[in-house]
């Protein structure tokens, strides 16, 4: 099957000063590839500052190809992902965040593995982060590989290609930070295939990151949770046999 259709979905909080840029550059992506359709998805998740306005005119400007989804107040970063995805309206769906620290032209190298594969999973060759976040970063991999037999390097890298039937499957359920494992969890429970490659990562050039180390605890909480919920659906599904 051809998959020639692409929802891109940008989740944003809180990032004026980064998503005009973002938004243009990945619509004049799209734009240049062999594509039947495309769009790119805007979730405005609470922005307390120009994010919401600034998409809105961009999205006027082009109703075509450009959606704004608000949410009022702020529900988080999975809700935000999980908005978008259920939205999307092609056969392909990306997502990235709205900081500008990827190269969206990289997304030429994910299309052609997905047609072997359901997902495609970026990997930062080299992440421009400041060391705390690193160190948490390497730990917080390290747990959800070993607890969900997880075999991808960089578990919540935000440059993320997947066939659209991966979401009839995996339904999101985390509330924040946890998404990216949650998924990836998921879709080795149900036997579907990811695939690997590196992209390029850069610093940060205006606002501010969201992650803190205080998420630390309620994202712990949210992966025993899911674990739980996971094996407890397994021993069922074993029983019902």
């Amino acid at each position: 099957m051809t998959r020639d259709s692409i929802s891109a979905v940008l989740p944003a909080y809180n990032e004026e000063e980064n998503i005009e840029i973002a938004v243009t550059r990945m619509a004049e992506v799209l734009r240049s590839l062999p594509l039947r359709d495309w769009e790119v998805i805007v979730v405005d998740d609470g922005s307390t500052d120009h994010t919401g306005e600034i998409t809105d005119r961009l999205a006027a400007a082009d109703p075509d190809h450009l959606r704004v989804l608000h949410h009022v107040p702020n529900k988080g970063y999975a809700q935000a992902l999980r908005s978008g995805f259920t939205s999307a309206r092609h056969q392909l769906i990306f997502y990235t965040d709205s900081d500008n620290q990827f190269d969206v032209r990289e997304i030429k190298s994910l299309l052609p593995l997905i047609e072997d594969a359901d997902i495609v999973c970026g990997f930062r060759i080299y992440r421009f982060d400041p060391l705390t976040r690193l160190v948490l970063a390497w730990g917080y991999n390290l747990l959800v590989r070993m607890i969900f037999r997880i075999n991808v390097r960089d578990v919540d890298c935000a440059f993320k290609l997947f066939r659209r039937e991966v979401f009839d499957q995996v339904t999101i359920e985390s509330k924040k930070f946890f998404v990216d494992a949650e998924i990836l969890a998921k879709a080795k429970y149900y036997g579907l295939q990811l695939i690997e490659i590196g992209v390029r990562h850069y610093p940060r050039q205006a606002g501010q990151s969201t992650v803190r180390a205080s998420h630390i605890f309620s994202t712990l909480k949210e992966i025993a949770q899911m674990w739980f919920n996971i094996h407890a659906k397994s021993r069922r599904s074993a029983k019902g046999k």
